[in-house]
C-alpha cells in the first residue's frame, strides 16, 4: 500500500505502541520499508505533561505532581486512575500490565517480577544474582516494552504505576523470598565503603528478617537525619520499632526517642510525644534518671506546641525537679530553657529571665554553645514580645545559631522571629526572616518550622491588604495533617478575616476551630484569636459580641502581655461601643485608644496597613470616614462599608452624598470600575480564568469580582446578571 498510496486517493492511517516493537518484532521490518515512503508523515504522541495533568486532575483528589510522579504521563493510567470510583489500583491497569506480562516467557516474568521487588530501578547483575540466567532474557523483556534500561546496566519500569500492578499480583509468600533473595544479593555485594543502607532496611523488613531491620534500619536513620532527611529518619525508625519487640530494653528506648526527634522536626508532633512518653516509661523502667527526665522535658515541649500550656509547665518542672538531683548537665540545662520558653511567650518576664540564666550558667559549665545561644533567644524573645524591643539580641542570636550549624535551634528562631516581627506590623523585617528562615528549613526537611512561617505568612499578606494571596497562602496550608495547632492558628486567622471582609460564608467554622487551638489565658496565641472573633462580630454588625471576643484578649490584673495584642484587642472593643481598659498598647494603636485618628491612620499607611488606616479614620470627621468608605469598597470589604455608611448617617451626611467613587455612584447597581470591566468581559462569555488571564489578576481575584457582582445584582447565575445589566 505504500508503494501505490500516491496513485490513489485514499490515506491510511496505523497505529502501534513502540514500546512493543523492538529490533526482533516483525513491524520492525515494515517500518524500515516505510522509511523511504515520500508520502508517509510520522507523529509521535508524548506522554502528558503536568500542566495537562493539572487540568485533568483539577477539583478533584489526586495530587498533579504525584499523579505524573506513578504514571509518568501515560494517558492510559492517567485517564483510568482519575476514572477509578476508590483509590487504589484500577483494575484496567491491573488487567493491561498483567496481561502483557502474560505473553513473556517464564524466565522472563521472573526477571520482571525481581525487578518489580528490587524496586524502580535495578541493576541488571543484581536481577542476575536473584534470578537464573536474568541477563539471557533482557532483551527479551525489554522487546515486549515492560522495562527499559535506565542506564547501560539498570532495568526500570516505565511507569511506577506498572511496577505496582506487577507487584499487586506476585503472591505474598514468592513476594517476601524475592525480598530475602535480594538482601542477601545486596549484602554480598555491598562490602564496599557506602553500602545501601535505606534499600538494606527496606529489603530485610519486607522479607520478615527482624535481625537485619534492627541492623540497618537505625543506621539509614542516623545516616538521613546527618543529611537533614528528617522525614526518611523518621520511617527507618518506624520500621525499626516494628521489629523490635524482642529487642533489649535500652534499645527500644533509643529508637523510641530516635523516631521522637524525627518526627519532631517534621511535624508529626502526636507521634513525637506518643514516642517520647513510651521512651520515658523505658527509661524509668532502667533507672536512667538522665534520660527520664530529658524525655520528660521533650514530652512538655511538645504538649506546648500543641496548645496544652497547663500539661506542659506541670512536665517541664517536674523535668526540672527530677534532673536537678543530677548536678549540671545537659539534660538539666534544657529543661531550663524548656521552663524559660513558655514562660517567654507568656510575656512572664520574671520566670523567664531565672531559667534563662540558670541555663546559662549550666551551659557555660558544661561548654554548650547551642544550650547558651537558645536561653539567649528565649530571653530576648520575651523582651520583644513585652517592651517591642530587642530585635538585634534576636539578630545575633539567629546568627550564631546557624553560623554554628545548629540545626534545631536557627530553624525554630528564624520563623519565630519573622511571625513575631508580623504580629508587630514590621513587615521589612518579617520578609526579611521569612526569606532566610525558609531557605534555612527547606535545606534541613524542617517542616514544622516551614508550615508555621507559611501561616505566619498568610496573616502578614492580610494585614497589608493582599487578601488574595493571603487566601491562597492560607489554603494551601490548612489541609497538611502534619500541621500542629500552634501552627495552624495564623492560617485559619488569615483566611477567616479574608472572607469576613469579603462578605463571603463560611467565617465561622474557621474562628470556632481557631478557639478550640489554645487555652484562652495564652494571649500570645490566642490573642489575635479574640481580636479576628472580634471583628468578624463587628462586621456583622454584632457590636455586644464584637466587646466580648475583644474583651478575652485583655490581660489579667498582673498577667505578661503584649502591646500590639493588647492594642488591637482594645481597638475592637473601642470601636464597637464599649470602653477598654487602661493598658499598654504600641503602635498606631496607641494613638488610636488615645483619639489621635489622624495620626494613627497616617502611621498605618506608613506601616503599609490600608485596611488598618481606613478603620483609624472612622473615629474621625466625615471627610476622614467619607475616605475610609472609599478605601473598604476599592479592598472590596463591603460589610465594612456598610459600616461606615452608618458612621456616616450619625455625623449627619446624606447616604450617597459621600464614600463610593463617581464611577461607582454613577452606575444602576453601583458596579465599581473593575466590575463594570468584569461585566463586560463576562457578555463575551469569558470564563473566570479566561478573565484572569485578560486583566493579568489570579483566578480567585477574578471570581470575587463576579461574586460581588452578582450580589449588588441579587443574581443567581451570571446568565441572570447579565440579563439585568442589559435590561433597560
Amino acid at each position: 500500500m505504500a508503494r501505490r498510496i500516491e496513485a490513489t486517493s485514499a490515506m491510511l492511517l496505523v497505529t502501534y505502541r513502540d514500546d512493543e516493537v523492538g529490533p526482533l518484532h516483525p513491524l520492525a521490518v515494515v517500518l524500515g520499508d516505510l522509511a523511504g515512503c515520500p508520502a508517509q508523515a510520522r507523529y509521535d504522541l508524548e506522554p502528558l505533561s503536568r500542566s495537562a495533568l493539572a487540568r485533568l486532575a483539577a477539583g478533584g483528589p489526586h495530587d498533579p505532581a504525584a499523579l505524573h510522579a506513578i504514571t509518568g504521563g501515560n494517558p492510559f493510567f492517567v485517564t483510568e486512575v482519575l476514572a477509578a470510583p476508590e483509590p487504589g489500583m484500577p483494575a484496567t491497569v491491573r488487567e493491561a500490565v498483567i496481561g502483557r506480562l502474560g505473553r513473556l516467557p517464564p524466565r522472563a516474568r521472573e526477571v520482571v517480577e525481581a525487578a518489580a521487588v528490587a524496586g524502580p530501578s535495578a541493576p541488571i547483575e543484581l536481577l542476575g544474582a536473584v534470578v537464573t540466567d536474568a541477563e539471557r532474557v533482557v532483551d527479551e523483556v525489554l522487546a515486549a516494552g515492560v522495562l527499559e534500561e535506565a542506564e547501560a546496566t539498570r532495568l526500570a519500569f516505565r511507569h511506577e504505576l506498572a511496577r505496582a500492578a506487577v507487584l499487586d499480583c506476585i503472591p505474598s509468600i514468592r513476594r517476601r523470598r524475592l525480598h530475602a533473595l535480594l538482601l542477601s544479593a545486596l549484602r554480598a555485594s555491598t562490602a564496599g565503603p557506602a553500602p545501601d543502607l535505606s534499600r538494606l532496611a527496606y529489603h530485610a523488613d519486607e522479607a520478615g528478617d527482624a535481625e537485619a531491620v534492627l541492623a540497618y534500619a537505625p543506621a539509614a536513620a542516623a545516616h538521613a537525619s546527618g543529611l537533614g532527611a528528617h522525614r526518611e529518619a523518621a520511617a527507618q525508625f518506624a520500621r525499626a520499632l516494628r521489629h523490635a519487640g524482642a529487642a533489649p530494653t535500652e534499645q527500644r528506648a533509643t529508637l523510641l526517642e530516635g523516631h521522637a526527634f524525627a518526627s519532631y522536626m517534621t511535624g508529626l508532633v502526636p507521634d513525637a510525644i506518643e514516642s517520647w512518653d513510651a521512651a520515658g516509661r523505658l527509661r524509668h523502667a532502667l533507672g536512667d534518671t538522665l534520660r527520664e527526665g530529658d524525655d520528660l522535658r521533650w514530652c512538655s515541649y511538645m504538649l506546648w506546641l500543641l496548645s496544652r500550656n497547663r500539661e506542659a509547665r506541670e512536665r517541664g518542672i517536674e523535668a526540672v525537679r527530677l534532673l536537678e538531683c543530677g548536678g549540671p548537665t545537659l539534660e538539666l540545662g534544657r529543661a531550663h530553657v524548656n521552663v524559660a520558653e513558655q514562660a517567654s511567650f507568656d510575656c512572664d518576664m520574671p520566670t523567664t529571665a531565672d531559667h534563662a540564666e540558670r541555663a546559662v550558667d549550666v551551659g557555660r559549665h558544661i561548654g554548650d554553645a547551642g544550650l547558651v545561644l537558645r536561653a539567649r533567644f528565649h530571653a530576648a524573645i520575651a523582651t520583644v514580645l513585652s517592651e517591642d524591643r530587642g530585635w538585634e539580641a534576636l539578630e545575633e542570636v539567629w546568627r550564631q545559631a546557624a553560623a554554628q550549624d545548629l540545626v534545631e535551634h536557627a530553624g525554630m528562631f528564624g520563623p519565630v522571629i519573622s511571625a513575631v516581627a508580623m504580629v508587630h506590623r514590621d513587615f521589612r523585617r518579617a520578609r526579611e526572616y521569612d526569606e532566610r528562615a525558609v531557605a534555612f528549613c527547606r535545606d534541613y526537611d524542617l517542616d514544622m518550622f516551614l508550615d508555621y512561617l507559611r501561616g505566619a505568612r498568610a496573616m502578614g499578606l492580610v494585614h497589608q491588604g493582599a487578601w488574595d494571596e493571603a487566601a491562597e497562602a492560607a489554603s494551601a496550608v490548612l489541609p497538611l495533617r502534619s500541621l500542629p495547632p500552634v501552627s495552624r492558628i495564623f492560617p485559619l486567622l488569615a483566611l477567616a478575616l479574608v472572607r469576613a471582609r469579603r462578605g463571603d460564608p463560611e467565617v465561622r467554622p474557621l474562628l470556632d476551630e481557631a478557639a478550640t487551638l489554645g487555652e484562652p489565658s495564652d494571649l500570645v496565641r490566642m490573642g489575635p484569636v479574640w481580636e479576628a472573633r472580634a471583628e468578624a462580630a463587628w462586621l456583622a454588625g454584632d457590636d455586644a459580641a464584637a466587646v466580648a471576643e475583644a474583651s478575652r484578649g485583655m490581660p489579667a490584673p498582673g498577667q505578661g502581655r503584649d502591646p500590639w495584642v493588647v492594642g488591637a484587642c482594645a481597638r475592637w472593643i473601642r470601636l464597637a461601643g464599649g470602653k477598654p481598659p487602661t493598658g499598654p498598647a504600641a503602635g498606631p494603636f496607641a494613638l488610636e485608644l488615645n483619639g489621635d485618628w489622624a495620626a494613627a491612620a497616617e502611621a498605618w499607611q506608613r506601616l503599609g496597613c490600608p485596611y488598618d488606616a481606613a478603620l483609624a479614620r472612622l473615629a474621625g470627621d466625615a471627610e476622614a470616614v467619607a475616605a475610609a468608605v472609599a478605601a473598604f469598597d476599592a479592598l472590596g470589604a463591603p460589610a465594612a462599608v456598610f459600616r461606615g455608611r452608618i458612621r456616616l448617617k450619625e455625623l449627619g451626611v446624606r447616604l450617597g452624598t459621600r464614600g463610593p467613587r463617581a464611577t461607582t455612584r454613577a452606575h444602576q447597581y453601583g458596579l465599581t470600575a473593575r466590575e463594570q470591566e468584569i461585566a463586560g468581559l463576562l457578555r463575551e462569555g469569558l470564563s473566570g480564568p479566561d478573565i484572569a488571564a485578560r486583566l493579568f489578576i489570579t483566578p480567585k481575584t477574578a471570581d470575587h469580582h463576579v461574586t460581588a457582582i452578582l450580589r449588588k445584582l441579587g443574581a443567581h447565575s451570571r446568565t441572570e446578571a447579565l440579563r439585568k445589566l442589559d435590561s433597560p
